[in-house]
């Protein structure tokens, strides 16, 4: 029977890791991997990404920092193991001993497959090939079997062996790994603890290596604590331990004041390898620092250096104060909408994703303006998915008198002078659709954000779409007859032809009609939804539409709201109601 493994892209693991805000470094699935795939575990195994054994993890955290302290300070100041230490560490030893018989029923990720695989022989095989015998090396209770050769249990042999438990701390590299991912924790903060434990470790270490040599040397005066303190054993745990860690981390700076040195050859060849050791760690620590301090201050650098090259470039080409403001209030505003990283997050989604979130945004702002009322629900779907979102501070020229404008604007939020435009609003429609320069400055007067709408791709979907070309193009000509006093001279086209229209007589001019169907024993039927439909050229036309439109009904005859028959089409005007009688 094959081995049932379970994809980590499954649905409830998408979810639960979602739900936490973290990420693991395994998060890329096999190609053509498929979300439907077994989601259930083998009995008996646990997955690697369960809530409990995740608890079970941390736990085993802080049973690491215990034996990463204790092992180097057992080895170096205790020669002779208390009694409440040895219960202690053999309590520890049991639970990470519990851990290696639990990594038996744990599944693994296969690295290649990007898998889960829950085969306990595969669990077992791979288990045994890897960490198996350094987790046992680590975990072994090398204490009671020293007593066994030594009454106290104090042989150098059995003492070094301990120090292997230090293997576990494996376990705190994995932890900050996933931690520097968990966007609940400050990245930065969190490669500081990280820097700051490392250091630390560094530290405790040394100290209780140099204290070992030096207790360890035949001659206790002519070694560097016995140089200050004559009988430094008799001394108590804690001024000596201080005094290490005091030796420690004066040599890890480079302070060296000169109190404590080495006196013997042991503890000379010991400085020299903890000196070369500590410029190793000294780049590591001021590397990672000077990334991070970099990273959070580049932005404000290049912003600043940003208002200095358009300071310069205003004062050498002598540009006007007026423009000189509205380019440092741009270079401001963008400061301030890069920290949103709008466009990063848009640009790294696939397709699908970025269309349902500019729909989601953008969609019932362009549904309300003039210009595509009327239109349908696909065509508004997309050019929704194609416009661009901009920011304009107070004062700032969008777009130039006598510019060859190719965009379209939206007014979001805020406020455009144009005469007045305020959210909700259009500006550069006419220049745009029409093919003519731009007859008046637009500038904002607070504020502004601003979707654009390039005419390019106007026109592409114009000819994908004919019947919404034509709608958007009819209501242009409607504003153009309301305001035909500040147009004299432009020529709205045709999207399809690129035809000038600005002989069409007003009967030719498109109307838009909403129909309902009445019964004439019943007053309007509520079971049937009004249509918005453009209106045809002869009353023939517009009951068969209204037929269709309704489910196959045949109407005979067209009135009006005031329940007056319509025998001539012409006297239709746009936006009127019409109501449909059938017998």
């Amino acid at each position: 029977m094959a081995s049932r493994v379970k994809s980590y892209l499954c649905l409830d693991e998408i979810q639960r890791e979602s739900s936490v805000h973290t990420f693991s470094s395994d998060l890329l699935p096999s190609l053509g991997a498929r979300i439907n795939q077994s989601t259930k575990l083998r009995k008996f195994i646990v997955s690697p990404y369960d809530p409990c054994y995740r608890a079970w993890e941390k736990f085993l955290i802080f049973l690491v920092i215990y034996s990463a302290w204790i092992c180097p300070f057992e080895f170096a100041f205790l020669k002779y193991l208390p009694n409440n230490l040895f219960l202690a560490d053999n309590i520890v030893n049991g639970f990470f001993a519990i851990d290696i018989i639990l990594t038996f029923f744990v599944a693994y990720l296969d690295r290649k497959s990007y898998l889960l695989v829950d085969d306990p022989k595969k669990i077992a095989v791979g288990y045994l090939s890897s960490w198996f015998i350094f987790d046992i090396c680590s975990t072994a209770p090398f204490q009671p079997i020293s007593l066994l050769f030594n009454e106290h249990g104090n042989s150098l042999v059995f003492k070094v062996l301990n120090m292997l438990r230090l293997w576990r701390l494996h376990r705190v590299s994995s932890l900050f790994a996933r931690l520097e991912k968990d966007i609940r924790f400050n990245y930065f903060w969190t490669r500081c603890t990280k820097l700051i434990a490392v250091t630390l470790f560094a530290v405790h270490c040394a100290g209780c290596f140099n204290y070992f040599i030096a207790d360890r040397y035949p001659n206790p005066k002519r070694t560097w604590i016995g140089a200050e303190m004559q009988d430094f054993r008799q001394e108590r745990l804690w001024i000596r331990y201080v005094t290490a860690t005091y030796w420690s981390i004066t040599t890890l700076t480079t302070t060296g004041y000169g109190d404590l040195h080495a006196e013997n050859t042991r503890e000379m060849l010991f400085d020299i390898f903890y000196m070369l050791f500590n410029l190793g760690l000294t780049a590591y620590l001021i590397g990672n620092m000077t990334n991070l301090i970099v990273h959070g201050t580049s932005r404000t650098m290049n912003f600043r250096d940003s208002v200095q090259a358009a300071s310069e470039f205003s004062a050498r080409n002598q540009l006007p104060y007026h423009i000189k403001d509205q380019m440092l209030s741009h270079i401001c505003l963008r400061f301030k909408t890069e920290g949103l990283k709008q466009h990063e997050t848009l640009n790294g989604l696939p397709k699908a994703i970025r269309c349902s979130i500019a729909n989601f945004l953008f969609f019932p702002v362009i549904e309300k303006a003039y210009l595509f009322q009327g239109a349908s629900f696909d065509f508004i779907f997309q050019v929704a998915a194609e416009v661009q979102a901009e920011y304009f501070p107070p004062k700032e020229d969008v777009v130039l008198q006598h510019e060859a404008s190719s965009d379209l604007y939206i007014v979001v939020s805020g406020a455009v002078v144009v005469g007045r435009v305020v959210s909700g609003e259009m500006f550069g429609d006419v220049s745009t659709l029409c093919y003519k320069a731009q007859p008046y400055t637009a500038r904002t007067t607070e504020l502004s954000q601003i979707l654009r709408i390039n005419r390019f791709i106007l026109m592409n979907r114009f000819q994908e779409n004919i019947n919404d070309g034509t709608m958007v193009m009819s209501n242009l000509l409607q504003k153009l007859r309301l305001q035909k006093g500040l147009y004299p001279e432009l020529e709205p086209r045709d999207p399809r032809s690129n035809h000038s229209t600005d002989r069409i007589e007003d009967k030719k001019l498109i109307k838009r009609v909403t129909i309902h169907l009445r019964s004439r024993k019943k007053v309007i039927s509520t079971k049937q939804a009004a249509k918005l439909i453009i209106l045809p050229t002869s009353l023939e036309e517009l009951l068969e539409i209204g037929g269709e439109k309704f489910g196959g009904q045949k109407p005979t005859k067209v009135v009006n709201q005031d329940n007056a028959e319509i025998d001539e089409i012409s006297v239709v005007r746009d936006g009127d109601h019409l109501f449909l009688l059938e017998d």
